[in-house]
This record gives C-alpha cells, sequence and structure tokens, in this order.
C-alpha cells in the first residue's frame, strides 16, 4: 500500500491554477489598487508559490493587464504606432483605439469594463495602474518632453472619449464615423503628445 503523498506546502500549479491566480489578482488590484498589491500577495492569495505568479504571467505590469481581462492588450496594438514615431501618432493612435472599440465583437466587453473602472471603488485601478502602467509607458516614447504632463493629457482626451462616445453615447459622439473622429480629436492627441504646451 503506497503512502499517502504529504499535503503540507504550496500545491503546484495545476490547470485551474492560472484562472485561481487571475482571481486573487483581481481582488487585490481592487482591494489595495496596483501600488498596494504585490506578486507575492497575489500568489499567498491564490495559494500558490510567487514563482508561479511570474511563470504565468510574468511581470506584475503583465498580469494587472491580464487581471482587466482586455480583449487585446494595448501595448502590442500601439507598437505600430510607436515604430513610426511621434510625427502623425496622434491620428494613427485613435485609428487603432477606434479599431478596437468600434469592433462589435469586443464592444460590450470593453463598455462593461470602462463602466466598472471610471466608478468609485476603480477609480484607483486607472489612476494608479492602468495609466502608469499600460498608457504611460506607451506615451512616453512618443513625448518630446514633459511626460508628466504630457501623459495624462493625452489620457484625459480617450478616457472622455470613451465616457461620450461608447458609455453615455452622447450625439453626435457615438454614431460619428471613425474617421471623422480621427480628423476632430487625432490634431489634439498631437498636440498633446508633441505641440508646444503652455
Amino acid at each position: 500500500m503506497k503512502e499517502q503523498a504529504s499535503t503540507r506546502g504550496r500545491r503546484p500549479g495545476a490547470p485551474d491554477t492560472r484562472a485561481e491566480i487571475l482571481a486573487s489578482a483581481r481582488s487585490l488590484f481592487a482591494a489595495r489598487g496596483f501600488p498596494g498589491t504585490s506578486v507575492r500577495a497575489v500568489a499567498a492569495g491564490a495559494g500558490v508559490d510567487p514563482a508561479l505568479v511570474h511563470h504565468y504571467f510574468g511581470t506584475k505590469d503583465d498580469l494587472f493587464v491580464a487581471a482587466l481581462e482586455l480583449p487585446v492588450d494595448p501595448r502590442e496594438r500601439l507598437a505600430g504606432v510607436i515604430a513610426l514615431g511621434p510625427d502623425g501618432a496622434g491620428e494613427r493612435m485613435l485609428r487603432v483605439f477606434l479599431s478596437v472599440w468600434d469592433d462589435p465583437e469586443v464592444q460590450p466587453g470593453l463598455v462593461a469594463l470602462a463602466r466598472s473602472l471610471v466608478s468609485d471603488d476603480s477609480a484607483s485601478l486607472v489612476r494608479d495602474g492602468f495609466i502608469p502602467v499600460v498608457v504611460g509607458p506607451v506615451l512616453a516614447s512618443l513625448v518630446r518632453d514633459r511626460p508628466e504632463v504630457r501623459v495624462p493629457l493625452v489620457a484625459s482626451q480617450i478616457i472622455g472619449l470613451v465616457v461620450a462616445r461608447y458609455v453615455v453615447a452622447l450625439p453626435p459622439m457615438a454614431a460619428m464615423p471613425a474617421e471623422d473622429v480621427v480628423a476632430r480629436v487625432g490634431p489634439t492627441l498631437q498636440r498633446y503628445l508633441t505641440g508646444d504646451l503652455p
């Protein structure tokens, strides 16, 4: 008769381990915000070793993006915008953004996410997590100076666009063709990225 394996210590990875890590991460990011959440705490919440968190998700930044359950990783989608440099980046960025948000397959999930992220309980995730982790590093490579001013200006324009076009469905913004949005909002984004600021 075989002896039963010891149940002491942390359990190894299992098929549901990834989901349990994500559940722990979502709960902790929501409760403590991005800065107050550590990989070690996420691992403890999931009952796994911190090395497994890194195995499945890489960095804390990557874990945060995964926990948001975005249909696409904005960092990957914006790589082409970055590769072409700062000139014209405002319009290119907006085209990529609209191509994702206007996709009927992913729009309902994004709108639900936007509603939850701008609620009082989750606002810190946008301020302390999404902007500095996802948006900030991407935009910082496009700005010529003063990223501490330019990045929040671009973010404010994008957040305003999300709320007006997708959450509130403000006429005529909600029904405006994507290229009209690009023509009207793109120059403002470009000015925030590279133009003269007071």
